[in-house]
């Protein structure tokens, strides 16, 4: 039984194992205009289906206080956008004098100027029992920043001369995003009661449908007959992409738990995993508008395409730890507020 109730807790990991198995075995099912059609059941049924998901199940109230939450807000926005690209760059300068594959160094750079993603943050956020509404809202006030700002952190970080179709971009993450989120709050109120009584297992929906997106991404790495590199720059490419997960994650838990901040023990979970994630979803097209006819976009997309598994399932290993901090963490501050009884005399 001990067994069982191990592998029902630790399904999601073995999940993204099998799924990465698969696309390994048969990449032209679930590859661009394969049988599965990514471009369409992916980029814009799954996610829309993650933000309903989310909309339906969140309460109306709790997404309006994240709205007024703006110091998190510009925490997670700045972090995202601004620290992290221009330290990738500083990072970069250092690696330039190593044998590493230049062109993967260039995909490090674009992971640093990537989004935040539009569905990962917010399952872990959930997973753990954080502020999942302010990871929703960061999640997708950041992609919408990112259609401005990321396009532009490419050209000053990398340089291209492409015109970038923001109008495309921003009616996509419209109608992908935002109108799935307000239909569910909408269908939220006409079933609410329904909701409360039966409590559907919403974090299990949004992660088998975040499954379905690993697959997809793994099934186009394996399957572009283009991506040719050495073993040596792959494999210190996968260990500085953790290292450096680890090194944001630890930072921004740092700065958000020290003792003149405001910020709760949930809301720190929120910024660790909305701060330190970035966006395949919204990467990879961005990739292709910004350096279209580059020969070595393939290789620059790399880094992005192994980040965006790496941040699941790194996150996902540390939902255990950080759900059990942040729970002991909310005990004791529970008990500090406490009143005091008075003393006897």
């Amino acid at each position: 039984m001990g067994l069982l109730e191990r592998l029902r807790k630790e399904w999601f990991i073995l999940g993204i194992v099998l799924v990465i198995a698969v696309a390994r075995l048969e990449p032209g099912v679930g590859v661009k205009g394969g049988p599965l059609k990514p471009e369409i059941t992916i980029t814009y049924i799954a996610v829309s289906a993650i933000f309903f998901n989310s909309g339906l199940s969140l309460k109306t109230e709790e997404l309006t206080s994240a709205l007024m939450h703006v110091k998190l807000h510009l925490f997670v926005q700045i972090f995202t956008l601004v620290f992290f690209p221009t330290a990738i760059w500083v990072f970069l300068q250092l690696l330039s004098i190593t044998p590493i594959n230049e062109w993967l160094l260039k995909g490090l750079q674009t992971v640093g100027c990537m989004p935040p993603p539009v569905s990962s943050a917010v399952i872990l956020t959930k997973a753990v029992g954080g502020n999942e509404a302010a990871a929703i809202f960061n999640s997708a006030f950041g992609s919408f920043l990112g259609i401005v700002i990321t396009p532009l952190l490419l050209l000053l970080f990398l340089g291209s001369s492409s015109s970038v179709p923001f109008t495309s971009i921003f009616s996509q993450l419209f109608m992908t995003v935002v109108v799935p989120l307000i239909i569910g709050q909408i269908v939220r109120r006409y079933i609410k009661d329904w909701l409360e009584r039966r409590k559907p297992p919403f974090g299990a929906i949004s992660s088998c449908v975040l499954l379905m997106i690993i697959y997809t991404t793994f099934c186009d790495t394996f399957a572009n007959p283009n991506i040719d590199l050495d073993k040596f720059s792959l494999i210190i490419i996968v260990f500085i992409i953790f290292s450096l997960q680890m090194s944001f994650m630890f930072l921004t838990f740092l700065f958000s738990t020290r003792n003149n901040s405001t910020f709760t023990p949930a809301d720190t979970v929120a910024i660790v995993f909305c701060s330190t994630h970035k966006s395949l979803t919204l990467g990879i097209p961005m990739l292709k508008i910004v350096f279209a006819g580059y020969e070595h976009l393939s290789l620059i997309s790399v880094p992005l395409l192994i980040y965006h598994p790496a941040q699941i399932l790194l996150g996902s290993l540390l939902v255990p730890t950080i759900k059990s901090w942040m729970v002991s963490r909310q005990k004791a501050l529970k008990l500090t507020r406490q009143p005091k009884a008075p003393v006897k005399v």
